[in-house]
């Protein structure tokens, strides 16, 4: 297959000047959402949702795309300077960022952060320029058992990989797979837990779920966590690493992108658990582990490629087999249907404009990225003065304005305002909103596909085993399901035996 004509083709499109505007746009945006402590890319994402409705559907998703990876680097700034991550993925970034920043080195980190993203983003873009298409080649084979199982075992992966609550995780996609389930029937058209509502008939709205969970339920959070005013931070006087410090750093940057690219992949995976991982294994790589958290660039580098390259490297899942990897990327999956286009291996062949177009414009993008990150800094250490008390309101009102334009439906704008308190109060008793978003996403493949295997196999289940590429689904959704209870079988068994011994 000649890959190279789309690819170049793709660039043509990312060139135009509205689509390289687009780009800009959501680089910086992200960005500067990744240095806002709590809102993220994918409360901005869904707010931003229904201002996508006027534009060309390769420039919309351009523009979200900037977005979630600006924002991987903006959450970097927060983390160095006040010890606060911006975004859940700097987290770790605390530990040696926040650190270098009080030995004066606060330059040399931000500027390791921004090469490191760099070089994690580009080489995870280049895993995707050639992956993507072979996944999607093969994915080709695939019906409707085979997109049951996938989806089913993603809704999984999400729940059991993902750093909360497992149950907890469990439970919220559970809810999301029944709000799924809301509105008039595909194969009968009988409604189902309307209420004889009308304005249920149609089902609830992706984007009225996403902007309330997201978007107002964060706000309301955040404004309760953040009641204490934060300290200004000061600019860093030296905004670039010396020789000794890049050479020092560059393993880690390495590591920290291969790492990041696989795990990215992963449904659950994601930029918080690539960094998280990528920290471990600098520490464990280390020659000197006690240097962690008292200052090591290492900490830094490995954790912020990590997190750049798996941002990229979600985007896999999606484009060829139209399963989101992780929330944002459900986000990502919605935006695509609104504009009309249905993610999955058909794509690359049916949309290659969009498909190369969006793919090139993360090159342009990590661009821009180096470009700004540092030149910015002192712009970003001025809106960290602004008070959240003044940033709220005017983000509530973009959101129920949003709500709103969507069908021009009051009730509309009530749902958004049910869901975010329900989002406030799940982030309150430590239920993320992620799995409940991404069940909802996958609830309607999961059930035509499940209904339509039924109708294939003529209600015999025994025809799944007639299907190579399921049994084996299935068999790792199986797996994901029984091996953590083995794990806590066989440690509740060793706890036991090694009291028996403390007491013999």
């Amino acid at each position: 297959m000649d890959i190279f004509t789309p690819v170049l083709e793709g660039f043509g499109t990312v060139l135009e000047p509205g689509n390289l505007l687009y780009c800009f746009i959501g680089v910086l945006v992200g960005m500067l959402i990744g240095v806002l402590p709590g809102l993220g890319p994918a409360a901005t994402m869904a707010i931003l949702l229904p201002m996508t409705f006027g534009i060309e559907p390769v420039t919309a998703i351009i523009m979200l795309a900037g977005i979630f990876y600006g924002a991987q680097y903006g959450g970097t700034i927060t983390s160095v300077l006040l010890r606060l991550p911006g975004e859940a993925s700097s987290v770790v970034t605390v530990f040696d960022g926040f650190q270098m920043a009080k030995q004066g080195r606060a330059g040399a980190a931000l500027g390791v952060a921004a090469i490191g993203s760099f070089i994690g983003g580009t080489a995870s873009i280049l895993g995707l320029t050639f992956l993507a298409p072979l996944i999607a080649g093969f994915a080709l084979d695939f019906g409707p058992p085979e997109y049951a199982a996938l989806s089913l075992l993603g809704v999984t992966l999400v729940a059991t990989i993902s750093s909360g609550n497992k149950v907890k995780a469990l439970i919220a996609a559970s809810i999301g797979v029944f709000l799924a389930m809301v509105g008039r029937d595909v194969f009968t058209g009988t409604e189902r837990f309307t209420f004889d509502n009308l304005s249920l008939s149609d089902g609830i709205d992706f984007v009225t779920v996403a902007m309330g969970l997201f978007g107002l339920g964060e706000i309301l959070y955040n404004l309760e966590e953040r009641h204490k005013a934060m300290a200004t931070p000061e600019k860093p006087k030296r905004v670039w690493p010396t020789k000794g410090e890049l050479k020092q750093s560059a393993p880690a940057i390495g590591r920290g992108s291969i790492l990041g690219f696989l795990l990215g992949i992963l449904p659950g995976g994601g930029a918080t658990i690539s960094s998280l991982a990528a920290y471990g294994v600098e520490k464990k790589v280390a020659k000197d582990p006690s240097r962690f958290g008292k200052g090591a660039i290492e900490g830094v580098a490995g954790p912020e490629s990590a997190n750049n390259a798996a941002a990229t490297s979600s985007f896999i899942p999606l484009l060829s087999l139209g399963i989101p990897a992780n929330a944002t990327m459900a986000l990502m999956f919605g935006a695509l249907l609104i504009q009309g286009i249905t993610p999955g291996p058909l794509l690359v062949s049916d949309e290659p404009e969009l498909f190369w177009g969006v793919v090139n414009s993360m090159y342009i993008g990590n661009i821009l990225l180096l470009i700004m990150a540092i030149p910015l800094i002192g712009v970003f250490v001025k809106i960290l003065s602004v008070r959240p008390a003044i940033l709220a309101p005017i983000t509530v009102l973009i959101t129920l304005i949003g709500a709103y334009t969507i069908k021009n439906s009051v009730f509309d704008v009530g749902l958004v305002v049910l869901f975010g308190i329900i989002g406030y109060l799940m982030k309150k008793t430590g239920f993320e909103p992620g799995p409940l978003v991404l069940a909802f996403v996958l609830a309607e493949l999961l059930e035509s596909s499940v209904r339509r295997s039924l109708i294939l196999f003529e209600g015999d289940l025994g025809g799944v085993f007639s299907r190579p590429i399921t049994v084996t689904l299935l068999f790792v959704f199986l797996v994901v399901i029984l091996l953590p209870i083995i794990q806590k079988m066989l440690g509740n068994a060793k706890a036991k035996s090694k009291s028996k011994e403390l007491v013999s």
